[in-house]
């Protein structure tokens, strides 16, 4: 059953102040009972309008009181509503004291997200990597920037959160930052999770994303084709260092391992299994998972090449994410390749041309590369032209027979 809610405004005539006015008070009644405070204004009795509990008048006085009134009006409406849903009954004090923040721990947003990054710090190297940190660094900065423009404050409470808050920070994004629907994207979960903990704390009543839709748009990972993989493996290159990044990249090629597995790779990580054969057994850095890979001759050559670099257990001497990248985008300009080359490239390559078009089941590719949900493998591993061929070219022999007794009688 609804409790009896009503709000009034009425002036406290036995306490005027020396310049003739009086204080206007509030009355909030929830089922007959009453709780009273003030509005901290004072106004001229005789404007008032004791039936309409507001000035009279469209003097500056009146207009600019009436709409303060309305603001508290519509303030107390929200707390009532707040209270009644995170608590399930409500009573004239509650609603007063939310309203006047009285018993009330006013968390804000900026705070609850510095303290999460301050705990998430403490966790890299363990379970989080370095790299999701500097992304929540980076969000928390871009929230903190909008709430600046947008609010003129350096913070708010996280009851302020709501969908127009949501929807303006895309749009913030957006136009001020630049950034694409992925990247967006990216930073909405991040958001999320965030309001995900104030909401289960008890800190937050409302979720402020419903009702909001983003989806990611599908974007065409490149591979390289078995011409492109040719020329640069038979490339002259500038120097020893372009030399590594190539080989580096050739590596993951053969084996599907991203840029932070192959630079953590250590001399443990080979093993000899039951077959005989030398294999890399490690988990990945990103998703923590098994991935189990044979070593084909490519990458036990390019391992055998490099032995010795290292002062360390690790295999290889990996520079930089940024040097590679840079370095494999002069390379690729240097052997003609079309594709914006990157490192994470070979390991496109590793799951649509070497594995996936001749043949391997995408289960045991998914498995090799060490995703949690198949479906990623999917994003990844492309059919190419050639594959289709290959199987059509299967299928022609299988139905051979059947053909031609359909051909006879058509």
């Amino acid at each position: 059953m609804r409790s009896t809610f009503k709000i009034l405004f009425y002036l406290k005539k036995n306490n005027p102040k020396p310049n003739g006015t009086v204080p206007v008070m509030g009355r909030i009644t929830i089922d007959g009972t009453i709780s009273q405070f003030s509005c901290k204004m004072n106004v001229p009795p005789n404007l008032w309008d004791t039936k309409a509990g507001r000035l009279t008048g469209k003097s500056t006085l009146a207009v600019k009181t009436n709409l303060a009134l309305d603001k508290i009006r519509v303030d107390i409406n929200r707390h009532y509503q707040e209270v009644m849903q995170t608590d399930g009954f409500v009573t004239a004090d509650k609603v007063k004291n939310a309203y006047l923040g009285l018993g009330v721990k006013q968390d804000t947003f900026l705070t609850l997200f510095a303290k999460h990054n301050q705990e998430f710090s403490r966790k890299v190297g363990y379970n989080r990597a370095q790299a999701s940190y500097s992304k929540y660094c980076t969000l928390y900065k871009h929230i903190e920037s909008y709430i600046i423009q947008e609010y003129k404050r350096n913070d708010i409470f996280l009851k302020e959160l709501n969908l127009a808050f949501v929807n303006g920070f895309e749009h913030y994004l957006r136009t001020e930052r630049n950034c694409s629907t992925n990247t967006i994207w990216c930073y909405m979960i991040g958001v999320k999770h965030i309001v995900a903990i104030a909401r289960n704390s008890g800190q937050l009543a409302i979720n402020p994303f419903a009702g909001y839709l983003i989806s990611p748009e599908q974007k065409d990972r490149g591979f390289l084709s078995k011409e492109e993989l040719n020329s640069l493996v038979n490339a002259e290159m500038k120097n020893a260092q372009y030399e590594l990044v190539r080989d580096l990249f050739v590596f993951s090629c053969f084996c599907g391992l991203s840029y932070s597995d192959v630079k953590n790779l250590t001399r443990d990580n080979l093993k000899t299994s039951f077959d005989g054969h030398l294999w890399i057994i490690t988990r990945r850095q990103k998703t923590n998972t098994d991935s189990s890979i044979r070593l084909l001759e490519v990458p036990k050559r390019i391992i055998e090449k490099y032995k010795g670099y290292t002062r360390d257990n690790r295999i290889f001497p990996v520079p930089s994410n940024g040097s590679c990248n840079n370095i494999l985008k002069k390379i690729a300009k240097q052997c003609g390749i079309k594709t914006r080359l990157t490192y994470h490239v070979s390991r496109h390559t590793f799951a649509t041309l070497l594995t996936i078009s001749q043949g391997v089941p995408i289960e045991t590719v998914s498995r090799m590369m060490g995703h949690t949900n198949i479906k990623t493998t999917q994003i990844y591993a492309k059919i190419t032209k050639e594959k289709i061929s290959q199987d059509m070219e299967v299928l022609s022999h299988k139905l051979e027979s059947l053909e031609k007794q359909i051909i006879e009688r058509v």
